[in-house]
């Protein structure tokens, strides 16, 4: 009789672990190509500074992703859509959680300038993962305070253009010259673009 119990325990035990398994999906191992500003500025769709106003989950196919909604304050690069939402991998429904290693984080209330690519299916997400994320902050300055956009080194593996492991490092600059690196970026790619047109 006792054996029974034990058995029977040991199994509600491997039951509970399994079911606690089965409701956490995470994918740990995420492998970054690592991204300049010049090289999201020429792959991404859309380009712009925004304040996140909210956020809800839901399905795209069989992953779950959260997707925040934004009030855009500035466009530096436009497709034409709108860019009032984006979505990021990771969330919680019907009590199953994914989670992706390298995912960005957004807080509602918080102000951003994102990098964003559209598939063709209409989602939109932000490139690089959290390459292509910065955070907008005040800082005191001796003239009064300035606008930062800063993003923390990535911990997830990331490599370069010929697939070697290389070390990511934070980004912390003013919020102009970002903007004036990604319009300079933009005015050279319309340039070689009219070049190689004219070459044709």
């Amino acid at each position: 009789m006792l054996y029974h119990i034990q058995e029977f325990l040991r199994m509600r035990v491997w039951t509970r672990l399994l079911a606690s398994l089965a409701l956490t999906l995470s994918v740990s191992a995420t492998t970054l190509e690592q991204l300049t500003i010049d090289d999201m500025t020429h792959k991404s769709t859309a380009i712009v500074r925004a304040r996140v106003t909210g956020s809800h989950t839901g399905t795209h196919g069989t992953d779950i992703y959260t997707y925040f909604q934004l009030q855009v304050i500035e466009t530096w690069k436009s497709s034409g859509q709108s860019n009032s939402e984006v979505a990021v991998p990771g969330g919680v429904v019907d009590g199953i959680r994914q989670s992706v290693s390298g995912a960005p984080e957004l807080r509602p209330g918080h102000e951003y300038v994102l990098f964003l690519w559209s598939s063709r299916s209409g989602l939109t997400q932000v490139i690089g993962l959290s390459q292509g994320l910065f955070k907008l902050s005040e800082e005191s300055s001796g003239s009064g305070s300035i606008t930062l956009v800063q993003r923390p080194a990535a911990s997830e593996l990331m490599l370069n253009r010929s697939g070697f492991p290389v070390d990511d490092h934070a980004v912390s600059m003013p919020l102009q010259d970002l903007r004036a690196r990604v319009q300079q970026a933009l005015v050279s790619a319309k340039l070689r673009a009219a070049k190689s047109g004219a070459a044709k």
